[in-house]
């Protein structure tokens, strides 16, 4: 097992390697996201209303 203070100074010592993204960095990839899901959103009902329509039509022409 290994030393207790030891293992805090490792920890430190990794944690101060890490590269943070700056806050630019960080409201830009958020806004990316955010159109990123609208537009998978928008894609997805659009899709559901086509197949939504197709099933309605054809359910229609199958029962005359």
């Amino acid at each position: 097992m290994a030393n207790p203070v030891q293992f805090i100074n490792q920890v430190r010592a990794e944690l101060g390697k890490i590269t943070w993204p700056t806050r630019r960095e960080v409201v830009t990839t958020t806004i990316m996201v955010l159109i990123l899901a609208a537009l998978a959103a928008v894609f997805f009902s659009l899709v559901d209303l086509a197949i939504r329509f197709g099933i309605t039509e054809g359910l229609k022409l199958i029962s005359g």
